[in-house]
């Protein structure tokens, strides 16, 4: 059976569709596209709303949505960084048990999709139960967040992370326990349980990774890669702290990035997370190896990790995504002003792209399809699934733009409150900033918060 919907407008890669009518089968697939009405139509959903395609998500925690905003007290005369808020992070991640960590998944997936996010990537690498030791199954935490997902609505790549010591060349801290994976079979044989885990699940998909250069050892670093599956997404942290590059020069006698390129066949299948501390240099190289960059403005700004040069990385070629990280900001449109305002911060420019919101959306669209393990050249085409955000045409700022500044007045002016709501498989998961299972969602995280 066919639904069909009209929408003021609908973006496609080649500029807005207006009006946009789309029409999906049962399971959400599209199988019209075109600014004429369907004549064999019974009846069409009329949306007064501009559709963009659905954000995604490229770089997740879920588990540290349940400290977000609390670790925001500073001690006078202290020096609170990175390094210090991990230990708060520790700290909550040694309090969940399996049914917390899904509890406070939904609640998160459920507020990303309040925000226009439609797929996450989840970079798990909470693995082992409170005393570090491996559950029965051995991707349960995964598991779980893969039902979360579906709870939820999203789509979700999980990615589980080999974990396996404490710093460069150093033993794991106890305070890691649950992340560590002690050997390469060990992390493989947790890969193989995930890969079980979503091969049963529609809504989701797989990625691997190892977590940082200092997390793993570095022969174990080339061979996850060598060894792992050649089809899938491989995900990183590398250079995101002064002190972590330092201490990598101190190891390596290179950077992160200058030991990734010098020792990997580092690729468009690379998606390194941060990079904000590289030279002129590694700058160009990363852009040159076609390597996705993930920023995640709102943790890289809330941590002081420093600010990313991504007017040199695009101006080279550079791809790049976002991802919410920590979860102390959830809104893409926010994260997206960041990446630009940041930008215009160092260069004293206004100009950091030659059309800011196009590029932004294009930009993150496409590398972050990539991030999740897929590729599509069409914002909406026939044949994909309808996945998109749509922002409300009766608001004053965006009833007023015309076509040539739409896009620029939802990315640079909008919020969460101009958003009618987010569709996922051409159904309507979140609608009028309520979501289908929000009651239910929000009982279990309270009850979690609560213990």
């Amino acid at each position: 059976m066919k639904k069909y919907y009209s929408f003021d407008s609908l973006l496609l890669s080649t500029g807005w569709l207006s009006p946009g009518y789309v029409g999906v089968d049962g399971v959400g697939t599209i199988q019209y596209l075109s600014d004429k009405s369907p004549v064999d139509s019974v009846a069409i959903e009329s949306i007064h709303g501009f559709a963009l395609p659905g954000f995604r998500n490229a770089h997740s925690h879920a588990f540290q949505f349940g400290m977000a905003g609390m670790a925001e007290k500073h001690r006078p005369g202290t020096n609170d960084d990175f390094w210090s808020w991990r230990e708060a992070m520790y700290r909550c991640a040694l309090s969940l048990d399996p049914t917390a960590v899904e509890h406070i998944a939904a609640m998160l997936y459920a507020e990303l999709l309040k925000k226009g996010y439609t797929h996450v990537a989840e970079f798990q690498y909470l693995h082992h139960d409170k005393d570090g030791k491996p559950y029965a199954n051995y991707a349960e935490m995964g598991e779980r967040l893969v039902a979360a997902a579906e709870t939820a609505g999203i789509r979700i790549t999980l990615i589980p992370v080999f974990y396996q010591q404490g710093n460069f060349g150093k033993e794991p801290f106890p305070e890691q326990r649950r992340f560590i994976s002690k050997t390469i079979d060990e992390y493989f044989q947790l890969l193989d349980d995930s890969a079980h885990v979503v091969a049963h699940a529609p809504h989701a998909r797989l990625g691997f990774s190892v977590h940082s250069l200092r997390a793993v050892k570095p022969n174990d670093v080339v061979r996850t890669f060598e060894q792992g599956p050649s089809t899938i997404p491989f995900h990183l942290h590398a250079a995101e702290q002064k002190k972590e590059v330092a201490d990598c020069f101190l190891f390596h006698k290179q950077t992160p990035i200058e030991w990734l390129l010098n020792n990997l066949p580092v690729n468009e299948r690379f998606h390194i997370v941060h990079c904000t501390h590289l030279t002129d240099h590694e700058v160009a190289a990363l852009a040159k190896s076609r390597a996705h960059v993930v920023l995640c403005p709102g943790t890289e700004g809330n941590l002081g990790d420093g600010i990313f040069r991504l007017t040199d990385f695009a101006s080279q070629g550079g791809q790049w995504s976002i991802g919410t990280d920590s979860h102390i900001s959830l809104n893409p449109l926010e994260d997206l002003r960041w990446l630009d305002y940041a930008q215009r911060f160092t260069t004293h420019k206004r100009n950091t792209f030659d059309d800011g919101a196009a590029i932004l959306v294009d930009k993150t669209f496409h590398a972050g399809n990539s991030a999740m393990g897929f590729s599509s050249s069409e914002y909406f085409s026939v044949g994909q699934k309808l996945d998109a955000v749509i922002y409300d045409a009766h608001r004053p700022l965006l009833s007023q733009a015309r076509r040539e500044h739409l896009l620029s007045a939802i990315i640079y002016t909008a919020s969460p409150a101009e958003i009618l709501g987010t569709m996922i498989d051409g159904k309507w998961i979140v609608k009028n900033n309520y979501h289908f299972r929000e009651g239910e969602i929000f009982k279990s995280f309270t009850s979690t918060h609560a213990k």
